[in-house]
């Protein structure tokens, strides 16, 4: 069996790995390592929980060592793509744990934060730059971060990026960068549209693939509820009975369903908290906290946001509403069984969620065992008493503020707007509402562009985008 030792690795890395418990590395790491440190270009295909992030950051730490020399002011020598903040600053933590003893310097760029820290981070120059797509392109349009002089570009969850639209700001970003450079793909499924852009931007890539597409993870019990979509909230609040549930992550389709699900588990004694694209960095920083904690039994989340979850010790997923991608699936479910544990994944069906269930069996190439929970009249009757307590319970608002979050928002409301290119319609500084990043403003103030859409008149509610600036450093493209 390989061992991190046969692997020609600095030793300096070697060391932080035997800190760190490691020992043997996964097969992802010992195919990839050896052809990354051989500077090759790479597409590496593994399903989530395989060990992607140090199968690149053990040999770009290596390569970086071997080859040392000052950082590029305003710019870094590695550059990391991720789709959320909470990856990209789990990447980063990565980096600076495998390369604690060799001294580089890391930085995180990610929207919901104030540009100044990055500004100054970025003006220094660092040796691993992990970003996501749009706060990046903000700071590449203001002159803050100089692309030019990067050696290794690394594209992390790839077909999330395309599932998200960073097809077009991925090529934008691409295009800041040099020429002759290394390449690496990572993703944990292989949809044609990877393979297209792959052929695109990588110089005759070697291909590691660990895991075929749609392959599930092996250590997950899989179960299939069939129920009726409005007992679904009671039938997850049943399941949480169960004290082998104690760090669950719940998925939802959107935002406010996961708000929802997490605010009836709250009243039915569950510990819960959501997580999703319209909380601000503190108040996902803080749930994801409470969750690794055991304090918070149950995580709601959007698949968005969940990328960033990387927690060994999660026992359960459930999902509450089956995702449109089969694909999601795979993800979903791979956030428990991780490091060798097991797990167990429920998924709640409701009739209109059928032909989903097919979509999935087919591309896994498995049969889920099922249970048939429709007309339950337990359900029922639980279901008859939260709606009688929802009735007799004063009316809240699910559009209300949290706390401390009031003014900010006001204060968002009544910035003034500007026109951005790409038709996106008026949109505070810092942003912009042209599809696949057009139009975005940069941290400085406005810029000149075409006509949007008509700006708001007084006393009407602004769109969406901009309801939501009153976050600060709040930014579109990153969930």
């Amino acid at each position: 069996m390989t061992k991190f030792t046969d692997l020609g690795l600095n030793p300096a890395l070697l060391k932080a790995l035997t800190a760190e418990g490691y020992e043997t590395p996964t097969p992802i790491q010992a195919q990839a390592i050896p052809i990354v440190m051989a500077g090759r270009d790479l597409l590496g295909i593994a399903q989530t929980g395989t060990g992607k992030t140090a199968a690149f950051a053990l040999p770009i730490l290596h390569r970086l060592d071997a080859t040392r020399k000052p950082a590029p002011k305003r710019g870094c020598r590695v550059l990391v793509l991720s789709p959320t903040r909470e990856l990209a600053s789990q990447i980063a933590e990565s980096f600076r744990t495998y390369g604690k003893h060799l001294g580089f310097t890391v930085a995180v760029i990610f929207g919901g934060v104030k540009y100044g820290p990055q500004m100054k981070a970025l003006a220094t120059g660092v040796d691993i730059l992990v970003a996501t797509p749009g706060r990046l392109i903000d700071h590449l349009g203001e002159k803050n971060a100089n692309l030019s002089e990067a050696e290794i570009f690394v594209l992390d969850e790839a077909d999330q990026m395309l599932d998200l639209g960073f097809l077009q700001p991925i090529r934008r970003i691409v295009s800041h960068l040099p020429k002759q450079r290394t390449n690496l793909f990572f993703s944990a499924t292989m949809p044609g549209e990877i393979g297209k852009l792959a052929g695109e931007l990588l110089n005759d890539p070697a291909k590691v693939s660990v895991a075929p597409v749609g392959t599930t993870t092996e250590r997950v019990d899989q179960k299939l509820i069939f129920v009726e979509a409005e007992y679904k909230r009671e039938l997850l609040a049943e399941l949480f009975a169960d004290a082998k549930m104690s760090r669950t992550i719940v998925f939802t389709r959107t935002k406010r369903g996961a708000d929802r699900v997490a605010k009836h588990l709250e009243a039915c004694g569950v510990t819960a908290a959501s997580i999703h694209g319209d909380k601000t960095q503190g108040q996902r920083e803080r749930a994801l906290a409470a969750f690794k904690a055991g304090s918070c039994r149950a995580l709601v989340a959007t698949d968005i946001a969940a990328r960033g979850i990387d927690i060994d010790a999660v026992s359960h997923v459930v999902n509450f509403e089956l995702p449109y991608v089969a694909e999601a699936y795979v993800h979903r479910i791979g956030r428990t069984a991780r490091a060798g544990a097991s797990g167990q994944a429920i998924s709640l069906c409701a009739d209109d969620e059928r032909s989903l269930v097919r979509d999935i069996q087919r591309l896994t190439r498995q049969t889920i065992p099922a249970e048939d929970r429709r007309r339950d009249r337990g359900l029922a009757m639980m279901a008859k008493t939260t709606r009688e307590l929802d009735r007799n319970a004063p009316p809240v608002s699910d559009d209300a503020p949290a706390r401390g979050e009031a003014n900010r928002n006001q204060r968002g409301r009544n910035r003034p707007q500007y026109q951005g290119r790409g038709g996106g319609g008026g949109a505070p500084r810092g942003e912009g509402g042209g599809a696949g990043g057009e139009g975005r403003q940069g941290p400085r103030g406005p810029r000149r562009g075409g006509p949007g859409k008509p700006r708001p008149a007084a006393g009407v509610a602004a769109s969406a985008p901009a309801a939501q600036s009153g976050k600060p450093g709040w930014h579109p493209m990153d969930v």
